[in-house]
């Protein structure tokens, strides 16, 4: 079969400790994109071929380093994903920038958005980084639930499950922020 009949992008559901996640990559192995949980497999399935028409389930194998790196962290907060390699091509140059800082947080440890925009040499671009996070294609290797809002407050978080998703991720890392508000939910 030659190279052009192969589909350009494969995903495989992945189950974890706080549900069904997926990763979707390229011919080379690189991560292209990712979900946190949307329900059970079928959901998360139909997430990813509305993201990513055309692309097909496989075999996790090509991705393996990534598919263990990912359900440690998401069992015990305990987990480097660093070095999986992701595809930004398509990731416009400011977010790129975004997720290489917020890339570089350690588990266990959190940045606000106004923090995130200063090293990145933009102190007055606190509400850029928040948009870039809300558009992160790869969580948690981009670990946006790593990100808060000013006061260290749990801020927003577009997955499944919102601020307290994001809050149990923190907790899984040892992360203990002040339970948010009814109006912070």
């Amino acid at each position: 079969m030659s190279d052009s009949l192969e589909p350009a992008l494969r995903f495989a559901v992945v189950p974890t400790a706080i549900g069904e996640c997926a990763l979707v990559w390229n011919a080379e192995g690189q991560i292209v994109g990712s979900t946190l949980p949307h329900g059970g497999a079928e959901q998360v399935r139909r997430a990813v071929r509305g993201w990513y028409p055309g692309a097909v389930e496989a075999s996790s194998g090509p991705v393996a380093g990534a598919v263990t790196a990912l359900t440690r962290l998401l069992a015990d907060g305990v987990g480097d994903l660093t070095d999986v390699p992701l595809d930004m091509s398509a990731v416009p140059p400011f977010d790129r920038r975004v997720y290489e800082v917020v890339r570089a947080i350690p588990p266990g440890e959190t940045r606000t958005y106004g923090e995130v925009a200063a090293e990145l040499g933009a102190p007055g671009a606190a509400q850029a980084v928040g948009q870039a996070m809300g558009r992160n294609p790869f969580p948690p290797i981009v670990p946006c639930h790593r990100v808060l809002a000013a006061g260290r407050r749990v801020g927003g978080f577009s997955a499944r499950g919102g601020p307290r998703t994001k809050l149990r991720m923190l907790e899984t890392e040892g992360v203990h922020l002040e339970h948010p508000t009814l109006f912070e939910l």
